[in-house]
Formats: C-alpha cells, sequence, structure tokens
C-alpha cells in the first residue's frame, strides 16, 4: 500500500468524522488495510468531538487517566509536549471542576499560553458557574486578542446565568466599542439536498406554523415526563414566562421541529449549529430523543452531540 493509497483512506475517514458519522467511520477504519499516526489520530478526535469517553480515553472526566498520560508526556516526552496538550489537560480539569488546579496549570506552562487555552479554562468556569475565576481567563484572553468574541459571549452568558444584568450590559457595551461583532446564532438542517436555516424567533419560513405547534406539542410531552425550563439560559432580563418563550424560539428547536414533520418517521436527524448549543436546549434534546425515538445529532460549534433514548454522548460536558 502506497503513501498516496493511505491518504486516500484517512481523507475519507476525516470526511466521514466531518459529517458526524462514527458509524461509517469506524468501519472504514477497520476496513483500512494499512494505518498511519495520522489514521490513529482522526479516529481518536473524531470519538473526542463526539463525547464518546469509553472509545477516546483520557477526557471527559477520566481525570487520573489524563494526570497519569500528561504526567508522562511532560517529563519522558517534553520535546513533543505543544499547546494544544495543555489545553487538552486543562480540558480534562476542568471537566471534573478542579477549576484552581486548571488555572494553576495555566499560569505555570513552561509556554506562553494561547487565548484557546484561556478559553478552555473559561469554558469549564461557565459550566461550573464560577465567575470569579471566568473573569480572570477572560482577562487573560482579551489582552492576547482583544477581539474574541467568543470570550464575550461566554463571559456575557455566565453573568445572564447568575442574574448579574448590570455586567451583562456592561460586557455588551465593551463589545460595541471595540467593533467586536457576535456572530448571529443559526441553525439549519438539509432534506433532499435543499438547505433550510433557522435563526432564534424565526417566522420566514414556509412551515413556520406547523414547526410551531410541532413544538408546542413536544413542549406539553416533556412536560409530561418532568422538563422545568432553565431560565438562565434565556439570557435577557425579562419576565419568567417570556423566558420560557424565548428558549422555545432557539434556532435549533426550530431546526429539529422542521425536522420532525419533514422526515421518516423514526429516521435520524441532523442539525448544524454555528454556535455553541446552549444548556437548556441540550436538555430539551435529549428529552426529544426519547419521546419520538429518534438519534438527534447535534453539531454544533464545538463538537458532534449524539443525543439517543434520553441521553448524549458528550455525557452533559461541552
Amino acid at each position: 500500500m502506497t503513501t498516496r493509497d493511505v491518504i486516500s483512506w484517512n481523507s475519507m475517514l476525516q470526511g466521514c468524522l466531518d459529517c458526524g458519522d462514527l458509524g461509517t467511520a469506524r468501519r472504514l477504519f477497520d476496513e483500512m488495510p494499512e494505518r498511519n499516526v495520522v489514521s490513529w489520530t482522526t479516529m481518536v478526535n473524531g470519538y473526542m468531538k463526539s463525547g464518546r469517553v469509553e472509545e477516546a480515553e483520557g477526557r471527559s472526566g477520566m481525570l487520573q487517566k489524563g494526570r497519569r498520560f500528561f504526567e508522562y508526556i511532560t517529563r519522558y516526552k517534553s520535546a513533543s509536549v505543544d499547546l494544544q496538550h495543555y489545553t487538552c489537560m486543562v480540558d480534562i480539569l476542568g471537566r471534573s471542576g478542579k477549576l484552581h488546579e486548571a488555572e494553576e496549570l495555566v499560569k505555570n506552562m513552561p509556554m506562553k499560553p494561547n487565548s484557546m487555552v484561556w478559553l478552555a479554562l473559561l469554558s469549564a468556569c461557565r459550566v461550573h458557574s464560577n465567575v470569579d475565576a471566568a473573569e480572570r481567563a477572560a482577562k487573560s484572553i482579551f489582552s492576547l486578542d482583544p477581539h474574541c468574541s467568543a470570550a464575550y459571549v461566554l463571559l456575557s452568558n455566565l453573568y445572564a446565568s447568575a442574574g448579574r444584568w448590570a455586567d451583562v450590559s456592561r460586557t455588551r457595551v465593551r463589545m460595541r466599542h471595540g467593533g467586536v461583532v457576535k456572530e448571529r446564532g443559526s441553525s439549519w438542517v438539509v432534506m433532499k439536498g435543499k438547505k433550510h436555516e433557522f435563526v432564534s424567533g424565526d417566522r420566514g419560513h414556509p412551515l413556520i406554523e406547523r414547526i410551531y405547534e410541532k413544538l408546542r406539542w413536544l413542549r406539553e410531552k416533556l412536560k409530561e415526563v418532568g422538563y422545568v425550563a432553565d431560565q438562565r439560559f434565556a439570557l435577557h432580563d425579562v419576565e419568567d414566562e417570556q423566558k420560557e418563550e424565548m428558549l422555545w424560539c432557539h434556532s435549533e428547536r426550530l431546526a429539529i421541529g422542521f425536522a420532525l414533520i419533514s422526515s421518516v418517521e423514526g429516521s435520524g436527524i441532523t442539525v448544524m449549529k454555528n454556535l455553541r448549543v446552549c444548556g437548556d436546549c441540550h436538555e430539551v434534546i435529549k428529552l426529544i430523543s426519547g419521546v419520538v425515538g429518534r438519534e438527534i445529532v447535534v453539531r454544533d460549534s464545538g463538537r458532534f452531540h449524539h443525543f439517543k433514548n434520553g441521553v448524549c454522548s458528550c455525557s452533559d460536558y461541552w
């Protein structure tokens, strides 16, 4: 088998993983006549981006394994250690709630941390609602990249979740004054070769009334199984009832609603989203997958989420 043949197989493997098709990717990987380090790395990264802990190993809460591996490479393979290894270790610590340890690791790195390392810490602070550590991480990010919209959004969302609306306003003002533009969130589904895209509160799709009708039906079904909206993710200082209504208009829910009324019952659904899926939508999609008996794949800005039978492949950390 030539080097060119291996490259071709690796390209096909990457193509499957880019579409979130882990099953086909794994079959392709198993059938490869020859594998190189790129083959293995591609497959491991694919599993990690889908939150498949058992297959990828070393992430998503496997703290002790991650520590042992990191200690080994920093001690015996130090010349090969780069910023990506530190970003991964910060992520592992963050998943486990070891925010202080993660922050100390960043501060004591042998090389200068980049914005991605600090973003890994900031993301963990969002998950664990640690505002103080988040502010320190964000400050470091802004010193490196004053126009990092992801950091502004994470920090603003964390303030909103804590009900600190004055800080939310100050963060948004700082974004405007700095010329930082937040990318508008959208989600889309491809049906019969046509892209159907939605934004939050969308009313423009030809089937929008049927979509909202489907969402109202889902809303009642989810309440029957105990769902209560997490209003922290509404991110606006309005009345509680309005917050819940706003959540049900999020783009990923509209895309799923469209897919449910436009596809064969029981078939899988794939939704693409340009931003991170919010916490309440994540919980809702888990429940929807159980209620309708379908696998729902959502590709957000960070990973593939595979929702099936009421659980997600990311183990609720992303």
